[in-house]
């Protein structure tokens, strides 16, 4: 809902200015925590805009006060009464590098909200005598608009639904502000004593806000603190203008977080599995053996599925790698880098990637089936099903990525690099252990192959650990006894075991790593300065 609002902000701006705006600056509240703020960042970013500079909302009119010629010299105390929907009255101190906020009250109960509220219950009880019945949202709507018609004119007809019009009069109005009115006076009397100042220490009070123009606001103030405030023009407007300005320099620097490019490395990352597939189901593919039963009509093929489900594990792992690292490579390229983060192309890269990976994997058991002349069924279990929970937890990642702004330290590309080393690992072991199964057996060579099974169990087993744990200690400790178990458990039978053993390590590192994005997200990026001539300023309760 929050983000709603400023998508049109954003559409608005880049129409006026004809370019995407890579500088957004966004008016928060002073007494707002770092868990609002956060908020509002993502809120920005699920709008398309690029990461916003929250601003201080009195921080930002002192900005603007200097922006129209007010003179407030470095050391000076100033007081900004912002009255809206509610009140947040903050004391700032001009220092070297801009303003700093000294102290800050806010009461939701200070502003225009309650003014609506007790204006609504005067006109409702005078229209139907204890109010039930009538809308109150129609009421809010009507009374809000009498409020600020009763400014300027003595009297208005507030209609009211099902229910006669009735009249509001400026007396009405001036009930209904008197207290809220008091309320902002006693507000201001007690931040300037939080800030331990003195009237005489302010340089001035000034009053910006929605509801500042109503009846009674300034003298109530005069008459708590002894200092006459000032109501800037235009007030509804002055911290969305003050944040555009606030920090500008003439060199119009404007910063914005700079995406890594994916290294060359990177394309290891994706050779080596997509090559690895090819090897795997080639061999599968030459090396099955087809038995014909009750004649040439009916004839069996014994499939290594082990190395079967890791040919299409293999290809699915290259398509992930290559839509992270071009959704990586198209963010650092991109001409207007702040309009979309690297995460919400990369998530665009990993779900192209799972389906063109889930299209091979089919394509393989379609092609296998075709080839020995054999239901596909079987095919289509072996390379689909071991392969789903990777692709479950890649699509998780990709909407995680999507969702959030912060960028992992090194970027997507760097966090979603599958293990080489595992990958090296398990296809060499799974090719030696289809060698073993599968060669002529003579009386001098059987020790050999009967050692190269062992070995491609036990380099499975490594593979496994590797894609598992990260830590170097773990590893040492772990591929010991599972890989010398995959070296012991070698065998026809268990070849499909192990090839669904690899796919659920390749599931479980996805899932680390998702992990470490849900639980425990990096830091963002160290800022960089770059130029652009597009800046706005976005207020909540203002304009952009």
């Amino acid at each position: 809902m929050a983000a709603s609002p400023l998508r049109r902000v954003a559409v608005e701006a880049e129409r006026v200015v004809g370019q995407p705006v890579r500088d957004v600056r966004m008016v928060v509240p002073a007494g707002w925590g770092p868990r609002r703020r956060t908020w509002m960042r993502q809120v920005a970013h699920r709008a398309g805009l690029p990461q916003p500079r929250l601003v201080e909302a009195p921080v930002a009119v002192g900005e603007y006060l200097l922006t129209v010629g007010v003179r407030v010299s470095v050391g000076a105390f100033l007081v900004v009464c912002d009255v809206g929907a509610a009140a947040e009255v903050t004391v700032l101190r001009r220092g070297p590098a801009g303003f700093e906020v000294l102290a800050t009250l806010a009461d939701a109960a200070a502003g225009g909200a309650a003014v609506d509220h007790a204006l609504a219950d005067a006109l409702v009880g005078a229209s139907t005598g204890e109010g039930q019945g009538a809308s109150w949202a129609s009421v809010a709507d009507s009374v809000r608009v009498a409020k600020e018609a009763l400014v300027s004119h003595p009297a208005v007809t507030v209609p009211l639904p099902d229910r006669p019009p009735v009249i509001a009069n400026s007396a009405m109005l001036d009930e209904a502000v008197r207290p809220v009115a008091a309320r902002v006076a006693r507000l201001t009397e007690e931040v300037v004593a939080a800030a331990e100042l003195t009237v005489g220490d302010l340089a001035g009070v000034y009053c910006v806000g929605g509801s500042v123009q109503l009846p009674h606001l300034a003298a109530a103030i005069a008459e708590h603190t002894g200092a006459v405030p000032v109501v800037v023009p235009e007030p509804g407007f002055v911290a969305a203008r003050g944040a555009a300005d606030a920090g500008a320099v003439d060199t119009a620097v404007v910063e914005r977080v700079q995406v890594p490019v994916p290294p060359v490395r990177r394309a290891v990352a994706i050779a080596v599995p997509g090559f690895a597939s090819l090897a795997l189901i080639w061999q599968c593919l030459l090396t099955a053996k087809q038995h014909e039963v009750l004649g040439v009509y009916y004839y069996s093929v014994d499939v290594n599925w082990g190395e079967f489900t890791m040919a299409a594990v293999m290809a699915l792992l290259a398509c992930l790698a290559a839509g992270t690292v071009l959704g990586s490579l198209i963010a650092a390229r991109s001409p207007t880098p702040g309009t979309r983060t690297e995460g919400g192309r990369v998530s665009v890269g990993i779900l192209a990637a799972v389906s063109l990976g889930a299209a091979i994997a089919g394509l393989y058991a379609v092609a296998t089936s075709q080839y020995f002349g054999v239901p596909v069924g079987a095919y289509l279990r072996w390379a689909l099903w071991p392969v789903a929970p990777v692709s479950v937890m890649a699509v998780a990642m990709a909407v995680v990525a999507a969702r959030q702004w912060r960028a992992p330290h090194g970027g997507w590309s760097a966090l979603l690099t599958a293990p080489t080393g595992s990958i090296v690992a398990a296809a060499l072991g799974m090719g030696l252990i289809q060698y073993s199964l599968t060669a002529e057996r003579w009386p001098d060579r059987v020790l050999w192959i009967d050692t190269a099974g062992r070995v491609g169990g036990f380099l499975l087993g490594v593979a496994v650990v590797m894609a598992v744990v990260t830590p170097l200690v773990f590893r040492l400790i772990l591929a010991a006894p599972v890989s010398v178990i995959c070296a012991a458990v070698v065998s026809s039978r268990a070849a499909g075991m192990l090839g669904v053993i690899y796919a659920i390590a390749v599931a479980i590192w996805w899932a680390t790593r998702l992990w470490s994005r849900v639980l425990r997200p990096a830091p963002p990026a160290l800022a960089a300065p770059s130029t652009g001539p597009a800046r706005a300023g976005v207020s909540p309760g203002g304009g952009g």
